[in-house]
């Protein structure tokens, strides 16, 4: 039986910057249109948190039974390394979306109706990236999905809920944050090319190969920091944010300088940390305008 460090774990908790980072950007982007109300955007974060630990049991579970994580290199899956039953994680990953369903329900009867088909969308993202008969992320849509859903819908979903519309400093937000969490996505497909390629599952970066793969990487965390041009037009502090460049480029090295397996664990965490880093400072930058 899993411990409850084990549990702790499988939540994958290097990935909530990616829970965390849009709903600061996009609690900025409306606070910098005078929208700022501070218990939703408390409700939005424990509603991209419930998502993220839920999609990742989900994945943990569906994975696991598909016995696709039985030769795993990355951090600790509880169905594939047996420590848990898979009827446990999948109770644990529906346990977790149903906390966010209700979340979002709640935001959704405060704001707009039309949430509600939002909210079942990234619920039924959330199961079907490695669940049901062809998920799509064993079909190389995975990144594409983690930046709709983790970029565009959370920073503009929490923008919306709050100020009641959008702008484009939250879409230049949105998908700077997406283009974040997406290479974060990346690496760890990097590091499973191995393993995935032959369980079958065709990941992006089983499509686009090793190479193309590490090239991704570098565009997609460049990106936000391009992206300041735009931003510096709402507030010029947001130009701080360049100080998360140097995170990005140390998150970058594994994957430049061709680390494979294990030796890409670091790139997880350090393109995480580059993320919270530059969503923090911009958010400031644009709460205080």
């Amino acid at each position: 039986m899993a411990t409850a460090a084990q549990w702790i774990e499988g939540a994958r908790p290097r990935t909530l910057p990616n829970a965390i980072a849009p709903v600061l950007a996009g609690t900025a982007a409306a606070a910098s249109v005078g929208g700022f109300v501070w218990w939703k955007a408390i409700l939005c974060l424990l509603l991209s948190v419930a998502l993220i630990i839920g999609v990742n049991y989900a994945n943990d579970y569906s994975d696991g039974i598909r016995g696709t994580d039985d030769e795993r290199v990355g951090p600790l899956r509880l169905v594939g390394s047996k420590l848990a039953a898979p009827a446990a994680v999948r109770n644990a990953a529906i346990a977790c979306l149903t906390v966010g369903a209700v979340i979002g329900l709640v935001l959704a009867i405060t704001s707009a109706w039309w949430l509600i088909l939002v909210g079942a969308a990234c619920l039924a993202g959330a199961w079907f990236y490695t669940g049901g008969r062809n998920p799509y992320g064993y079909s190389g849509f995975g990144e594409i999905a983690v930046f709709v859903f983790f970029g565009l819908v959370a920073v503009l979903g929490t923008e919306f809920v709050q100020a009641g519309r959008v702008d484009w400093a939250g879409l230049v937000c949105a998908v700077s944050v997406g283009a974040f969490s997406s290479a974060v996505l990346v690496t760890n497909n990097l590091r499973d090319i191995p393993t995935d390629t032959e369980s079958g599952k065709l990941t992006l970066a089983v499509r686009l190969g090793d190479a193309h793969t590490r090239t991704l990487h570098m565009v997609l965390i460049l990106i936000p920091f391009l992206a300041l041009a735009l931003l510096v037009w709402r507030s010029p502090w947001t130009l701080a944010a360049l100080v998360a460049l140097p995170l990005a480029i140390r998150a970058n090295e594994p994957v430049r300088t061709g680390k494979n397996g294990p030796g890409l664990i670091p790139a997880l965490a350090g393109t995480g940390q580059a993320m919270l880093v530059w969503s923090a400072i911009v958010a400031v930058a644009l709460a205080v305008g």
